[in-house]
């Protein structure tokens, strides 16, 4: 099949989900494997957290993508690359010191993945024209997002069924929340071991896990949050003391109390200015004074494990509603010492669930560094395909070549040229203004959409249950944003860019008015709230491609790889820095006031976009000559 007749089909699909697990694997497996293994939150944070820096720091080496080889040579190099340090980690699981060896590994498939990012994206505007870049756009961020969905879901299913299959039969929990149960918060005695499973139940010819109770009643109805937070204490307290679980370390920054000189002078004066001139006067007291009813399940194994011996139990909600959670124990450890005490996790329901709900939850205790092994090496496996695939069925563009005349003395000179290149781009300063403001209201609202639905109405929320959230932001939402998108390529195919660039900047900048109606009217209806997150969410989908085509066409021309990297990387920094600040503002104004802000800085989009110039030609179908 010649490269002329290769449909896009084939390939754009399977690059951009290539592109996108390995940066599920880094960032947010990585979290998952690593707290089933019993490494602390503190360390998982500290870092997993550096492993984000390849993706910040990737345009610095951007001009070697373009001048050394061909962006086919490096996607392809690069996917066999992340395919070898997936089956790295893999190997690396079951080792004495894996936490170090594996976050050493972690981050070269990072920098190989972030890589793997430049060479595809400079690939893509090579071996499309322009119609078809715009055509495919949508396809190419629909793909990217399936694979977030399947690394962060399919990869942890499989890691779970493996965890189940390796061990002794699964504990199962089933607790159902009503208000017609008791909501009371009962304590156990400090004085005992706290059985309440009876001794007789205890069997010792076999290894197995028992829970008491197994059938959990929850109350509906919210109960004292300082009684939730004894129960919690009670627990901790407990199953730090006899070893199921680990005292997690303090990093304290040796500051005390004692403020920052920016936070006495500027931070500290500008929130009273702003709170006191533009805050909305809410009545916060006793709003977080109750919480949802918690109990106790203890966990008990059979029989003494051998010296040396221990067994790991991984308590994870099986299947539910999500609006009952698991508030403590996560994972625990039973040894010869500790065997004959028993160990608590806590249930707890949201403090917004007025209504009947039920969850299952399963306590495994199979082998775990055996399952993410064999999931890490599935992983591997995986990419290891996708490099043959994508050997032989990437196309072979004439434009895919590497520069001319390469050597160890003019490399660093070009190196230096092709980002001194960008910035003598025609109209560089309002391109840079378009990409850092377009998405200006967006980059603040997408940090406060969640803890908005969540927080209760008397605090200027929606009061939505965690279950809830997941189905109008995690589900109806993210089908709104991949529609949007979609729908978005396609229009822009066929008129162009330049056409449909006003259209796109208004719906990503009036559909965030959704939000000022939900603030103010603050509706009971989960359909009106669904509906109005989906336009929203689509709004933002079909605007956002406007964004990402206008970096293709600003990156066009020589060294087009290494400008559409400098150009991802001022993306970043236009969600990053309004995002970091989008917490704080919102606290000292409320809800209904932040929504109306985000509102005026939709004129920041609208300028910026008044200002931009694109090739009336850019994208249209006519353009397409090949």
């Amino acid at each position: 099949m010649s490269n002329k007749k290769r449909s896009p089909w084939a390939w754009i699909p399977s690059l951009y989900f290539a592109q996108g697990l390995p940066y599920v694997a880094v960032m947010t497996i990585s979290v998952i494997m690593y707290k089933r293994l019993g490494i602390s939150n503190t360390d998982i944070a500290l870092y997993t957290s550096w492993l984000y820096l390849p993706w910040v720091i990737k345009p610095f080496w951007s001009p070697f993508v373009d001048l050394l080889k061909t962006k086919r040579w490096w996607v392809v190099t690069m996917q066999l690359l992340v395919g070898a340090g997936l089956a790295g980690i893999a190997f690396t699981i079951p080792m004495d010191a894996f936490f170090q060896w594996s976050l050493a590994i972690f981050w070269l498939v990072a920098f190989s993945s972030a890589t793997h990012d430049i060479a595809a994206d400079g690939f893509y505007m090579l071996a499309l024209n322009t119609h078809d870049q715009s055509m495919y756009v949508g396809i190419r961020s629909t793909f990217y997002r399936v694979a977030t969905i399947a690394g962060q879901g399919l990869l942890i299913i499989v890691a779970g069924a493996l965890e189940s299959s390796t061990g002794l039969e699964p504990v199962k929990i089933q607790v159902n929340a009503s208000p017609a149960y008791t909501s009371q918060i009962i304590l156990p005695q400090q004085d005992s071991a706290a059985a309440l499973l009876p001794a007789s139940t205890i069997v010792a010819d076999e290894y197995t896990f028992t829970a008491y109770p197994q059938n959990v009643e929850l109350g509906t109805r919210t109960v004292p949050a300082d009684s939730v937070a004894m129960l919690k204490a009670f627990a901790s307290e407990h199953n730090i003391k006899f070893g199921f679980m680990k005292q997690e370390e303090s990093r304290a920054n040796g500051n005390g109390n004692k403020e920052s000189w920016w936070s006495e002078n500027v931070a500290t004066p500008l929130g009273n200015f702003i709170s006191r001139n533009f805050g909305e006067e809410i009545e916060v007291t006793d709003i977080h004074s109750l919480t949802g009813t918690a109990k106790l399940v203890e966990l008990r194994i059979s029989k003494a494990p051998l010296p040396g011996e221990k067994f790991v139990l991984n308590t994870r909600l099986d299947k539910g509603d999500k609006s009952i959670f698991l508030a403590h124990g996560e994972r625990l450890e039973f040894n010869e010492t500790n065997w004959d005490k028993p160990a608590y996790i806590i249930v707890q329901a949201d403090s917004k669930l007025i209504t009947d709900a039920s969850t299952s939850f399963s306590s495994v205790s199979g082998n775990i560094s055996f399952a993410w092994s064999i999931t890490f090496f599935i992983l591997a496996g995986f990419f290891l395909a996708i490099t043959l695939y994508h050997r032989f069925i990437l196309p072979r563009p004439d434009s895919d070549k590497p520069a001319k005349e390469v050597t160890a003395r003019n490399i660093f000179k070009e190196f230096f040229a092709t980002f001194a290149s960008f910035f003598k781009k025609k109209q560089v300063g309002i391109a840079i203004a378009f990409m850092l403001l377009y998405r200006f209201p967006e980059a603040q609202l997408v940090k406060l959409i969640s803890p908005f639905l969540l927080d209760p109405k008397a605090a200027g929320g929606m009061g939505l249950t965690t279950g809830q959230v997941g189905l109008v932001y995690g589900t109806v939402g993210i089908i709104g944003l991949t529609l949007g998108g979609i729908i978005g390529g396609i229009v822009a195919a066929k008129g162009g860019l330049k056409k449909w660039l006003w259209p796109m900047a208004w719906s990503i900048s009036l559909t965030c008015a959704t939000f000022v109606y939900l603030s103010v009217f603050q509706p009971d209806s989960l359909f009106v709230i669904n509906l109005c997150v989906f336009i929203e969410q689509f709004g933002y989908g079909f605007g956002f491609t406007a964004y990402m085509l206008f970096m293709i066409y600003f990156a066009d021309g020589e060294h087009k790889t290494s400008h559409y990297a400098i150009c991802t990387a001022f993306m970043a920094l236009s969600m990053m820095l309004p995002g970091m600040a989008a917490g704080w503002l919102q606290e000292l104004i409320g809800y209904k006031h932040f929504f109306y802000w985000i509102m005026i800085c939709c004129v920041a989009t609208i300028a910026v976009t008044a200002f931009i110039k694109v090739d009336s030609s850019f994208g249209r179908k006519e353009v397409a000559k090949s």
